[in-house]
């Protein structure tokens, strides 16, 4: 009775903090759209929200990264993914058109990649059509040659925070601050982050469809 009680108690106290803190919140709040724009010429790039992305606030997108990893991580310890058929005699369509469909997907992730540093687009949009071809891959059977080169794959599933880990060093060491970029190289350093994180989405979102960890062929 005394723990309901409680619970009670302490639901009635955080929705009384949560609503306080929305009743609080100004009615036209100004933002920090004019101070973002202000600083856009020294962040390296000309798109406002690969900036807000990967310099005002690369934490956030940092932890997003780390997520992702830890989603791929918690799937394969709770069981054994399961393959699509692979029969290929019985796929003739899906063969030929992956012949088609992977090489546009692919140049379409780097494409999306490039030009997210001054038009939409990034490392997540270009992740995303990478996890689509490998889901494709895997859904006409040849994927699992990949998949037994067990350490390539961890690394590259990897890939992205341990470059954006990397990169907070080395901009700690150099300018004293994480992820300060030291001035003219803001560019450099976000496709270098973005590029890695690249690999890291479409490998995690297209292993995620197996629903397990890989099955290596014995």
């Amino acid at each position: 009775m005394m723990r309901r009680i409680s619970v009670g108690i302490l639901s009635l106290a955080l929705l009384a903090a949560l609503s306080w803190a929305v009743l609080s919140l100004p009615a036209q709040p100004k933002g920090l759209t004019e101070a973002s724009l202000a600083r856009l010429p020294e962040s390296g790039v000309s798109n406002p929200v690969t900036a807000v992305l990967l310099n005002y606030r690369g934490y956030d997108t940092l932890l997003e990264v780390g997520v992702l990893l830890l989603a791929i991580v918690g799937v394969w310890s709770l069981r054994r993914g399961e393959w699509p058929a692979a029969d290929r005699r019985d796929r003739p369509l899906l063969l030929s058109l992956l012949r088609v469909v992977l090489p546009v997907l692919v140049l379409a992730a780097g494409y999306l990649l490039w030009i997210g540093a001054f038009a939409p687009g990034g490392a997540f949009q270009g992740g995303a059509l990478l996890g689509g071809a490998l889901v494709l891959v895997m859904l006409g059977g040849l994927a699992r040659r990949l998949v037994n080169r067990a350490g390539l794959l961890r690394a590259g599933l990897g890939l992205g925070v341990l470059v954006f880990a990397t990169v907070c060093a080395i901009t700690l060491r150099l300018t004293g601050g994480l992820l300060q970029y030291p001035p003219g190289t803001g560019g450099t350093w976000i496709m270098v982050i973005e590029s890695a994180a690249l690999i890291s989405i479409g490998l995690t979102l297209g292993l995620l469809y197996l629903g397990g960890r890989p099955e290596e062929d014995t």
